[in-house]
């Protein structure tokens, strides 16, 4: 039963969500999702996957560490010592875990829609990814600002905030949680940010999160963009693992709008083989 709770003439973004999901099921066919179920049990079961996310947070905190060294400061520029540090971090599988979004839609044969995506933020029920609370809540304390940069929608921005304080974030408001307007780069926010801050550091489970370098770029060229940043992964640049969905997958289906018939082609395809 569903219980709507509304000022007069105007219905609760919970009821619009639960009826869009509605009809969405009805006007869509069931499809195969099953390839992406290892991914989500890796996230979910893999003690692997906790000990890889501690070990990005405690290398986050090291480098942090090394930045507040007074002894650093001498290394900047003039103009950027007396800058406040700030930390730029993606939302979605780098510092909240989705999977049970991900395990419904293998459950129910929905791929990614706004619909469902909508009703899992409306939830609040996403958890801490290990030791993102722990680390950012530190960089809090020491007075370093924590800058939420995600491609989640504006629409969105108040269950995301609901979210992250839920899960025990400190220090979050709709200054410093910057969600998607108009265009999914992230560049012009990065920038807003940097505007005033000087970035200690970027974390993120996309290579989208940290540099407008790595957009829309082919398997081939996110190798090589990768590569010739070498010397910033696990200095300016945190990785997050997500095996889930993102761009690298996005690559291997050439940013085509395709069925997902066409995309499990892709797949294959795209297999190295002995």
């Amino acid at each position: 039963m569903i219980t709507t709770y509304f000022r007069p003439g105007v219905m609760s973004v919970f009821t619009i969500v639960v009826l869009g999901c509605a009809a969405f099921a009805q006007s869509q066919p069931v499809a195969d999702l099953d390839y992406q179920t290892a991914a989500v049990l890796y996230m979910q079961k893999s003690a692997e996957y906790r000990a890889l996310a501690y070990q990005a947070f405690n290398l986050a905190r090291l480098r942090l560490d090394s930045d507040l060294d007074k002894k650093n400061l001498k290394r900047l520029p003039k103009e950027e010592r007396k800058r406040p540090r700030s930390i730029v971090v993606d939302i979605d599988e780098t510092v909240l875990d989705n999977s049970p979004s991900q395990a419904n839609a293998i459950r129910t044969g929905r791929p990614f829609n706004t619909t469902d995506w909508y009703a899992w933020g409306e939830m609040r029920k996403a958890k801490a990814i290990p030791g993102a609370v722990d680390f950012l809540n530190y960089a809090v304390a020491k007075g370093v600002k924590v800058f939420y940069i995600s491609n989640r929608d504006e629409v969105q921005k108040q269950a995301t905030i609901d979210n992250l304080v839920k899960a025990g974030f400190n220090d979050v408001s709709a200054a410093n949680v910057l969600l998607r307007v108009t265009e999914s780069s992230k560049d012009a926010r990065r920038a807003a940010a940097a505007g005033k801050y000087r970035i200690v550091m970027l974390i993120g489970d996309n290579l989208d999160d940290f540099s407008g370098v790595f957009e829309r770029r082919s398997v081939g060229d996110r190798f090589a963009a990768t590569d010739a940043a070498r010397e910033d992964w696990g200095r300016k640049f945190i990785v997050l693992p997500n095996a889930m969905y993102g761009t690298w997958e996005n690559a291997i289906y050439e940013y085509q709008r395709l069925t997902e018939s066409q995309k499990a082609e892709k797949r294959a395809a795209a297999l190295e083989l002995p």
